[in-house]
């Protein structure tokens, strides 16, 4: 690729990346929606509970990041806000694909750490993986609070949330990069909820 193509490229997707985000700001049921997964986030945790994010692939990296800005922080110098990524520890999702199955890895989990007070965070861009779909109706069966995070769609997960953010997308990178915004703006409300 040439440098004039590069640059052409460059430009190319940054202004599709932007023209997404402009949809999302100009949808008020996605800052409705945002606002409420905010609550239920800052109810989580004002009552003793944490935030459960996963996801698979480039979604498992967001997991891992948003919870990061949880824990560690985020704008303010503050108190750690409790938060894990489900898919990080490989001993634990081998050993579950292996023993039960791949599409369990999350739904073990969440049987064996999630409380009532808790809130699941599950990041695809499809809306369709399985093990997030399972994953959901286990923290259901728990009285656990859940939220989706998606593509233009919603795929299956938008039916098994509480609240379902649906970035308006069928094309994956845009997607990812508008979750992790929207992860961002998520912790920044709750942050400044609880600890501003």
């Amino acid at each position: 690729m040439e440098a004039s193509q590069a640059t052409s490229l460059c430009a190319k997707r940054i202004a599709e990346s932007i023209a997404i985000k402009q949809l999302l700001l100009e949808d008020e049921f996605f800052l409705e929606s945002l606002e409420k997964a905010s609550v239920l986030v800052v109810d989580a945790i004002a009552g003793g509970g944490k935030v459960m994010f996963m996801g698979n692939g480039g979604s498992a990296a967001d997991a891992q990041h948003l919870a990061a800005e949880f824990a560690g922080r985020y704008l303010m110098e503050r108190r750690p806000l409790p938060a894990i990524a489900l898919n990080v520890n490989a001993s634990l999702l081998t050993a579950i694909s292996n023993d039960y199955s791949f599409d369990l890895v999350f739904a073990r989990q969440i049987e064996a750490l999630g409380l009532a007070c808790d809130v699941a965070v599950g990041l695809s861009t499809s809306g369709n993986s399985r093990n997030l779909l399972l994953a959901m109706e286990s923290a259901r069966n728990k009285g656990i609070f859940t939220i989706g995070l998606t593509g233009k769609t919603g795929g299956l997960l938008q039916h098994a949330v509480d609240v379902c953010l649906r970035v308006p997308s069928f094309e994956t990178p845009r997607i990812q990069e508008c979750h992790i915004m929207t992860g961002h703006i998520l912790c920044e409300i709750v942050e400044s909820r609880l600890c501003g």
